[in-house]
C-alpha cells in the first residue's frame, strides 16, 4: 500500500529540523524540500565531496552567513559562484550594508542619490566605492598568475572572520567565480590588476581534479546559471554526481540551463544513472535557509580531515 499524505500537526515544540520532516510526508515542493533535506544528510554522512553552486543575488539578500556557516561546518567543500555575489560580500565584509527598499520606486531618483537597487534591496553607491578602494590596494600586492579561486583567497585573506571568502582561506575551500569578469569586481581587475596575469584555464583544471576524485560526489545548486554549468560541464570528464539538489524558480520548457532538470543531466552523463536527486521550485532565500536548518540539527558539523590535503 502506498503511503498516505500526512497532514502537518504544528506545536510550540516543533523543531525547523521536524517541520521539514513533515514536509516529506505531504506534497508538492514541501515534500521535494523534505525530500532534498535528507538527501543532502546522506551526503554529508557518505563523506561526499560537495560542490554549492550559487546564482542569483544570495549576498544581497542576506544569506551570506549561511554560506560561511555551511564552509564553518564543513557541510560543503567548494562553491562556485558569480563575480557579483562575490562583490557584494567584499562590500559587507568591509562594513556596507544592504537595505531594505522598495520594488516600485524612482529609480532615477535612486541615481541622483547614488543608490543601487536590487529588486526590493538597495545599496549605496559608496560602498563599491569602497570594494574599489580595497581591491585596488590587494591587487597591487599582488604579482603573478592566478586562478579564480586564488584570488578570491587572497582577498579573503585580508578581510574580516564574518566573511565566507576568510572561512574559505583559512580553511582551503576553493571558490570557484567563473564569471569573475563579469562583474564589478572583474572591472577593478582590468584596472588595478596590471601586476595579475588571471588564468581561468587553472580553475578548470583543478575543478576537475576535484571531480576524479574517489569519494562519492554530491552537489547544492542554487539558481543555475553559469555556476550549474561550471561543476556540470567538469563532470563530463568524470563518472558523474552520486547526489544533486537543486534550488530554482526556473522551469524546464523554456530549454535554459537554470530550469532543466536534473533528470536531463543523466544524459549527459554528468550525474550518475542511479543518482539520488530532486528539485525544489522555490525561492532559495526561502528553500536555503530550511535546509541548511535542517543539517545544522541533524550533522551540527562534519569532520572533513580526508579532505584537508586536496588544497594543502
Amino acid at each position: 500500500m502506498r503511503e498516505v499524505v500526512e497532514e502537518i500537526e504544528i506545536s510550540e515544540e516543533l523543531k525547523v529540523s521536524e517541520l521539514i520532516e513533515k514536509f516529506s510526508k505531504t506534497a508538492f515542493n514541501a515534500r521535494r524540500l523534505g525530500e532534498s533535506a535528507k538527501i543532502f544528510a546522506e551526503m554529508l554522512e557518505s563523506n561526499s565531496f560537495i560542490f554549492l553552486t550559487i546564482a542569483g543575488a544570495m549576498v544581497p539578500a542576506g544569506m551570506r552567513e549561511i554560506i560561511r556557516d555551511m564552509i564553518d561546518r564543513g557541510f560543503v567543500n567548494a562553491l562556485i559562484i558569480t563575480g557579483a555575489n562575490v562583490t557584494h560580500e567584499i562590500a559587507e565584509a568591509l562594513g556596507f550594508k544592504h537595505e531594505k527598499g522598495e520594488a516600485n520606486v524612482d529609480d532615477v531618483e535612486l541615481s541622483r542619490r547614488n543608490i543601487n537597487r536590487v529588486y526590493d534591496i538597495f545599496i549605496p553607491g559608496e560602498a563599491f566605492e569602497g570594494v574599489e578602494k580595497f581591491t585596488s590596494k590587494v591587487f597591487q600586492e599582488l604579482n603573478g598568475e592566478y586562478s579564480s579561486y586564488e584570488l578570491l583567497w587572497e582577498i579573503g585573506k585580508r578581510l574580516d572572520e564574518k566573511s565566507f571568502l576568510k572561512s574559505a582561506y583559512k580553511k582551503k575551500v576553493p571558490i570557484f567565480c567563473p564569471t569573475l569578469h563579469d562583474s564589478i569586481l572583474g572591472l577593478h581587475i582590468y584596472i588595478y590588476g596590471e601586476r595579475i596575469r588571471f588564468n581561468p584555464i587553472k580553475d578548470i583544471s583543478k575543478i576537475v581534479d576535484l571531480c576524479f576524485q574517489d569519494f562519492p560526489m554530491g552537489i547544492v545548486i542554487i539558481g543555475g546559471g553559469v555556476p550549474k554549468n561550471f561543476a556540470f560541464q567538469a563532470m563530463l570528464l568524470s563518472k558523474g554526481f552520486d547526489y544533486a539538489i537543486q534550488i530554482t524558480t526556473d522551469s524546464p520548457q523554456w530549454g535554459g540551463l537554470s530550469g532543466a532538470s536534473l533528470e536531463e543531466a543523466k544524459s549527459w552523463c554528468k550525474l550518475k544513472e542511479n543518482a539520488k536527486t530532486v528539485t525544489i521550485y522555490c525561492d532559495a532565500t526561502i528553500a536555503l535557509p530550511l535546509l541548511h536548518a535542517y543539517v545544522v540539527d541533524k550533522i551540527r558539523i562534519r569532520n572533513i580531515i580526508n579532505f584537508e590535503k586536496i588544497f594543502s
